[in-house]
């Protein structure tokens, strides 16, 4: 039998000087048969020796390496590394709404301010809803009590076609500007740039150094439609109207963008 079993008999023959085993050349193997018909003392018993000690070192020295280079990379990457687990969480969210995207229940998120909700209930609700018939998602309305609030952010945002961001000064500094703006669930497709899912509505005009923090969505403005609400009574119609046709277009990301009172962006 010639295999590893047997390795410590043929270094026993080859290196004991004081017992002589007779005619051990002579010796041929049966198992395995790959080995029959070969002679015993030619098995190389050096593959068969396991050297602990070795294999330790290797093992002590690759941890230790992986260790140093998990640490440097963490130090030198982190923020980098934060991004993309989110951005991973993300997507493993948007993959698991995809299916919920063909059957949606409302046509637009209307995400706003409690301070602008005046002007929601007053303008925008009545024009969208009543006049031209557009599904709404209100959150003082439609939000299911004892959710969390970025769950229901988020099924409202991927419920929807749309959403729309009423903008102001208030909306910006506020906590729910954060929520959906920077939470990974909503994140991944209101700035998906293959998809044109969202309308920002300003209500004033933003100075650029307010814009600053929110680099996503200022970026929007150069590619997206938006809009901002008139002080002139005559210019409300064509603003309904460019609202109306933002609604009813496809998320198909376009180059072509819809401007009113475009507040200065630079």
């Amino acid at each position: 039998m010639c295999d590893c079993d047997n390795s410590w008999f043929v270094e026993w023959i080859i290196k004991n000087n004081q017992t002589q085993v007779v005619d051990a050349h002579t010796f041929n193997c049966n198992y395995p048969p790959q080995s029959r018909n070969k002679k015993l003392l030619d098995l190389k018993v050096q593959f068969c020796i396991l050297d602990v000690g070795f294999i330790f070192f290797i093992t002590t020295t690759c941890t230790n390496i992986l260790i140093l280079v998990a640490t440097l990379t963490y130090h030198l990457s982190r923020f980098q590394l934060i991004y993309a687990y989110y951005l991973f969480l993300a997507w493993l969210f948007d993959s698991k709404n995809r299916k919920k995207r063909a059957m949606t229940q409302y046509d637009a998120f209307i995400s706003y301010n409690t301070h602008d909700e005046t002007w929601v209930y007053r303008e925008l609700v009545p024009h969208l809803e009543k006049e031209q018939g557009w599904r709404l998602c209100l959150h003082h309305r439609d939000f299911l009590p004892g959710k969390p609030i970025v769950e229901n952010i988020a099924n409202a945002v991927y419920g929807s076609r749309k959403t729309i961001c009423v903008i102001s000064r208030r909306y910006l500094q506020s906590e729910w500007c954060s929520k959906r703006c920077s939470w990974p669930g909503t994140d991944f497709r209101l700035f998906d740039e293959r998809e044109d899912v969202l309308i920002l509505v300003f209500l004033e005009e933003i100075p650029s150094a307010h814009m600053s923090p929110y680099y996503r969505m200022k970026k929007v403005l150069k590619k997206r439609t938006y809009l901002s609400w008139p002080n002139a009574a005559e210019e409300k119609l064509v603003f309904w109207e460019k609202l109306r046709q933002a609604l009813g277009s496809t998320n198909t990301a376009a180059e072509d963008r819809l401007l009113l009172t475009v507040p200065q962006m630079d």
